[in-house]
């Protein structure tokens, strides 16, 4: 697209979110063996190297993960293990981790105990460089930088009195700035119940607003640094999670250990086990009473929400449908099955599927075309029954 309006190569930054392995462990948007999944976002790092020098060519989100039940040392384990997985594949092309791991962008995520996300973080940090340093030898401090998105996650957002989420959402882009966040993003408060409508969406950026310019959260760098109770959690923190690396490790890694449902159980069990506790009133949640205390002295009743449902339209499905036919009805099909065998033949191989895939949109295939051409060759992965 860049380059039909006139841009190089050399001009595209892009940050893709197609971390395929956290979408295996806590999204469900995959269609492609482990393996084969791990290959394309191995050809997108390779690619990103050699043609797109300002594109970050993956972003590793543990996000979801912790979304999905893991906990704060899982999440940043997990997404060290899949980084891991990413770094193997591309240096058995021939490349070199100091040249392209620099380039790594992560999506992590904040909510619950103030104290323990920002021990999460700066264990991170110090962990993340030690590892590029020590096992794949990266020597330029930039490249041990731990970049990327720190932002408020949705599963501490609540649909009962839905305001306490904008309160919530400040407490989380505090925790990310006093840990290190180079990015922070966060949920609106409706978004419990729906897509945000431009109010919230708003209120959310205007809170990052007062917290950059009035409170002054952007003065200095680690403001925590140097506090026994924080070094002391981040220490433990440190621990955890290579604790937790050490058990994916013992599986094989990463991808043996999604393959196997190993990660997939674990994290789903710990969802289980966490619901339970909100239900019986182990875990609190302002303005959310527990399904043991319904009906008692301790139920003040249910509060209506006060959020704009987002609406569907139907039309707008329609146009885009409309869209499509006339899409194919003005394209060049020689061309579109050209591009598309090309790909087809890349993918039965070992040649990298990205200047393919380039040929392919140059010609508009479509994204169900190509993604069709993946599902021949690789076919679909059956995830393993692990409940």
């Amino acid at each position: 697209m860049a380059e039909k309006f006139g841009y190089s190569k050399n001009q595209i930054s892009t940050t893709p979110q197609n971390d395929i392995l956290k979408e295996m462990i806590g999204r469900g948007a995959w269609i492609f063996p482990v393996e084969h999944g791990v290959r394309l976002v191995g050809d997108s790092i390779e690619y990103a190297v050699k043609e797109l020098p300002k594109s970050n060519p993956v972003s590793i989100c543990g996000y979801h993960i912790r979304e999905s039940g893991a906990t704060p040392a899982q999440e940043i384990a997990y997404a060290f293990e899949i980084a891991k997985a990413y770094i193997e594949n591309v240096t058995r092309r021939g490349i070199k981790p100091e040249d392209f791991v620099g380039r790594f962008s992560f999506n992590l995520n904040v909510y619950g105990n103030l104290w323990e996300q920002i021990a999460k973080f700066r264990a991170a940090r110090k962990l993340w460089a030690k590892m590029l340093r020590e096992e794949y030898g990266v020597k330029d401090n930039k490249n041990l930088f731990l970049r990327g998105l720190f932002g408020g996650g949705g599963s501490g957002l609540t649909k009962e009195q839905p305001e306490n989420n904008i309160m919530r959402g400040a407490y989380y882009a505090l925790g990310a700035a006093l840990s290190g966040a180079q990015t922070t993003a966060l949920c609106s408060f409706d978004e419990a119940y729906t897509i945000p409508t431009p109010r919230s969406a708003l209120l959310s950026l205007r809170t990052l607003e007062i917290l950059m310019d009035e409170v002054g959260l952007r003065d200095t760098v680690d403001p925590l640094a140097g506090s026994y109770f924080v070094e002391t959690l981040t220490l433990e923190m440190e621990k955890k999670i290579l604790e937790e690396m050490k058990e994916v490790e013992k599986w094989g890694g990463m991808v043996k250990s999604i393959s196997s449902g190993f990660v997939q159980r674990k994290v789903s069990r710990q969802a289980y086990e966490f619901e339970k506790g909100l239900q019986s009133g182990e875990y609190r949640k302002v303005g959310v009473v527990p399904v043991s205390e319904k009906g008692t002295d301790k139920d003040p009743g249910t509060e209506a929400a006060a959020v704009e449902l987002h609406e569907y339209n139907e039309a707008w499905a329609e146009k885009s449908k409309a869209n499509l036919k006339e899409l194919r009805r003005t394209r060049n099909g020689k061309d579109v099955a050209d591009s598309l065998k090309g790909l087809e033949k890349a993918a039965k191989g070992s040649e990298n599927v990205m200047p393919h895939l380039v040929k392919c949109c140059h010609a508009y295939a479509t994204v169900g075309e190509m993604a069709g051409v993946f599902r021949q060759v690789f076919g679909e992965w059956k995830e393993p029954d692990f409940y």
